[in-house]
């Protein structure tokens, strides 16, 4: 069992609120940990998925109140959008009783925003905890752990995978299931080889503005339908669209997002690499990287940390800038070799923004100052460092 950071953050949560949406793709061990906390109070486990289960909340009032003295766990929530409504008839009964925190905990593998559109009815009653794959601060600290968790993602399985081809053949069957049965909950039914094209495109333009036009093209479909697609990947949680920082600074901004997968394990499925070798020697080697520091940096941000990048058509650029609750600025440039240099853009990036401070992150492990305000600085301590920060 990995320990998990997003664990002490839901316990919080339960104390102070009736209801805990944790929010997060398939696989990533939601149930795992939910079960964990529920072994250790006698909480009542329903998997919506299970159609004994669901038959169990045929009369949901009749069933939850029965239970109103433990934690209810309730997976994959979204199988039964209709069940927010009667949670809070439940909660509200309960809070007239004393009954204030931690009645129930509730499962999803959709994004707080799909979620959020079925949950409205539950405002003022329900906490929302993100627990997306292991990062860098849940793996052993090490080269070879850094690497691993680089090549193989951090889905628990795959990461765990006792080869590289067992990790690899885990991903290719994670992606048909997701593609097969998954993506037609969330939305219309798309055809899953066109989706699978647009997420293999995606994969070999890892962390490239994103071009609707262009893909649909060699999608041959229309740029609406490119778009839908991108909304659904995006709202399960298997893609980011990172916005661009759109600051006044009196020069011509890209202004398009930049798209990544955002699992590098997935990255390397998608595109048949299935071992460090194999990677380095592939031309997204590089993004890949890129696109493996952001979700990591990302993960240990703070609550309500923003997070854009930076381009101007001069090539000025930022590969990451975190602006903080209290209006501190960091511009971050994720570079793979052991000796990375500054880039121009870099460095005019940096006179635009005047960031309070500015790091390329690498795979090494020696901290040092490449110039007076540019820290060189590896991925694990930057990470651990971005988790202490205090907003």
């Amino acid at each position: 069992m990995i320990a998990r950071r997003a664990e002490k953050v839901i316990l919080d949560a339960l104390g102070y609120q009736a209801a805990v949406a944790v929010i997060g793709p398939r696989q990533v061990g939601k149930t795992t940990l939910a079960r964990e906390i529920g072994d250790r109070v006698n909480a009542v486990y329903l998997d919506l998925e299970d159609s004994t289960d669901r038959e169990k909340l045929q009369e949901p009032r009749l069933f939850l109140e029965r239970y109103e003295d433990r934690l209810v766990i309730l997976d994959e929530i979204h199988r039964v959008p209709n069940l927010f409504s009667d949670l809070r008839g439940i909660i509200d009964r309960g809070r007239r009783q004393g009954l204030r925190t931690g009645r129930f905990l509730v499962l999803g593998s959709a994004s707080v925003d799909v979620l959020r559109q079925s949950s409205e009815t539950l405002a003022g009653r329900i906490a929302y905890v993100d627990l997306g794959p292991l990062d860098i601060l849940e793996a052993e600290p090490g080269i070879d752990a850094l690497v691993q968790l680089w090549v193989r993602g951090g889905y628990p399985d795959s990461f765990l995978a006792q080869s590289s081809g067992t990790s690899f053949k885990l991903r290719q069957h994670f992606i048909r299931s997701y593609l097969e049965r998954d993506v037609a909950a969330f939305g219309p039914r798309l055809p899953a080889a066109a989706l699978e094209r647009l997420w293999t495109m995606l994969a070999h333009s890892q962390g490239g503005i994103l071009n609707a036009s262009r893909l649909a093209s060699a999608l041959g479909t229309s740029y609406q339908t490119v778009t839908r697609y991108i909304d659904v990947l995006a709202g399960l949680l298997l893609v980011r669209r990172l916005p661009p920082l759109l600051a006044n600074v009196r020069k011509r901004l890209v202004k398009s997002p930049k798209v990544y997968v955002r699992d590098s394990g997935l990255v390397h499925a998608l595109l048949s690499i299935d071992d460090f070798e194999a990677l380095s020697g592939h031309p997204v080697v590089g993004q890949s990287w890129e696109g493996f520091v952001i979700e990591n940096l990302l993960a240990a941000a703070p609550e309500r940390t923003l997070a854009s990048y930076y381009r101007t058509a001069a090539g000025a650029e930022a590969d990451l800038v975190l602006e903080f609750p209290d209006g501190r600025r960091w511009a971050i440039e994720a570079k793979r070799s052991l000796a990375p240099s500054l880039t121009k853009g870099f460095h005019n990036a940096r006179r635009d923004l005047s960031p309070e401070r500015s790091f390329v992150v690498y795979p090494g492990h020696e901290r040092y100052s490449r110039t007076s305000d540019v820290e060189v600085v590896g991925l694990r301590e930057l990470a651990a460092e971005l988790a202490g920060v205090t907003s």
